[in-house]
C-alpha cells in the first residue's frame, strides 16, 4: 500500500513530512508534493507530520480525491526527489482548507 498527497497540500506545500521519510519518496512541484507509490513503504510516518492533513493511505483517500492517486504516481517520476524540510510559501496558512484547488496545481 502507498500514501496518497490530496487536494488541501495544493499552494499549501508544507515540508514537515518529507523529513520523517526514511526512504525519500516525496517528491516536488512548484506548488505541491507528491509520494512515489513506487518508492512509498506504507511507514505511515508522515501521515501525522503534515499540517494540512493531505496525506492519506490510497485505501482511506477522502471521497472525490481518489484521482490524486493517479496523479501521485504521474508526477512523481517527473518531479525531483525533496528530502529535507524548506519553508511554506507566505500564504501557505490562507490556502489551508480551500476546497477545490485541483485547477491550481501547476504541473
Amino acid at each position: 500500500m502507498t500514501h496518497v498527497v490530496t487536494d488541501n497540500c495544493i499552494k499549501c506545500k508544507y515540508t514537515d513530512c518529507v523529513e520523517v521519510c526514511p526512504v525519500d519518496c516525496f517528491h516536488e512541484g512548484a506548488n505541491f508534493l507528491v509520494i512515489d507509490p513506487e518508492e512509498c513503504i506504507d511507514c505511515t510516518l508522515c501521515v501525522p507530520e503534515c499540517p494540512a492533513e493531505a496525506i492519506f493511505p490510497e485505501d482511506d483517500v477522502p471521497a472525490g480525491q481518489e484521482h490524486f492517486l493517479k496523479i501521485n504516481a504521474e508526477l512523481a517520476p517527473l518531479w525531483p526527489v525533496i528530502a529535507a524540510k524548506i519553508s511554506a510559501p507566505d500564504d501557505a496558512k490562507a490556502w489551508d482548507g480551500v476546497p477545490n484547488k485541483l485547477p491550481l496545481l501547476e504541473r
